[in-house]
């Protein structure tokens, strides 16, 4: 009988309220009690209504939030115990992030952007421009490499934020709503480098969406409904 692969991430009972503006109201609980193991090249996509929780806890996965009660654990270290420079390298060298909105720096190009993790990370200049130069090959952007965001399609400024997330080589890549705003051909276009970088790099990816047919095609859908992982 084979031993089961330790989990790359593991979520134990997490919970996520938040305080409103105003006394007259309770706290909101968007997470109660959330458990969640990831391993080494799943593609894993969390659906669910608007509201639902789906994106709070990407956030809390990925480090950038984090929970009312219950902890992550990274490799098996607790995050929560990690100091502020341990947190900010494991999310410069071991997380990559891709948005609905790409959050490219405009004043940059496709391929400054790109660079500037592995700038970030220590990387040399020659090196860093190396490697995002093949990603943005990789990605089918070898012809606009030196344009800035505003003068690409949507579709191309996504490719740009997902070779972003790439150039440290991260353990695993956090997705909330890639394709959400994107048109069908551009959608399908995005999906296919998810699917095609999990299969060449065995990538790990978790990946929030509202489309259901992008989310059937992950190895694991985890689909949140009431703050809570719902049966499958």
């Amino acid at each position: 009988m084979g031993i089961a692969p330790m989990p790359l991430l593991r979520a134990e009972n997490i919970y996520k309220e938040f305080t409103p503006d105003t006394a007259l109201q309770s706290k909101v609980s968007v997470l109660k009690g959330i458990n969640f193991e990831l391993c080494t090249g799943e593609v894993v996509s969390i659906v669910g209504v608007s509201g639902s929780g789906k994106s709070t806890l990407l956030h809390i996965l990925g480090t950038l939030d984090v929970p009312t009660r219950g902890k992550v654990f990274y490799n098996e270290k607790d995050i929560a115990l990690l100091r502020d420079k341990e947190l900010m390298q494991l999310r410069n060298l071991e997380i990559g992030f891709v948005f609905q909105f790409h959050h490219l720096l405009p004043e940059f190009t496709a391929l400054e952007n790109v660079m500037i993790p592995s700038m970030i990370a220590g990387t040399t200049m020659k090196l860093a421009l190396q490697r995002a130069t093949l990603l943005l090959e990789e990605v089918g952007l070898s012809q606009r490499l030196h344009h800035k965001p505003h003068k690409l399609s949507g579709g191309e400024q996504q490719r740009v934020a997902i070779a972003r997330a790439l150039i440290n080589a991260p353990r695993i890549v956090f997705a909330d709503e890639p394709t959400g705003n994107l048109d069908s051909e551009n959608s399908e276009q995005v999906q296919e480098l998810f699917f095609r970088f999990n299969r060449e790099r065995n990538q790990t990816f978790v990946i929030v969406t509202h489309n259901e047919l992008f989310a059937q095609k992950c190895s694991r859908v985890l689909r949140i409904a009431d703050g809570q992982i719902a049966a499958p």
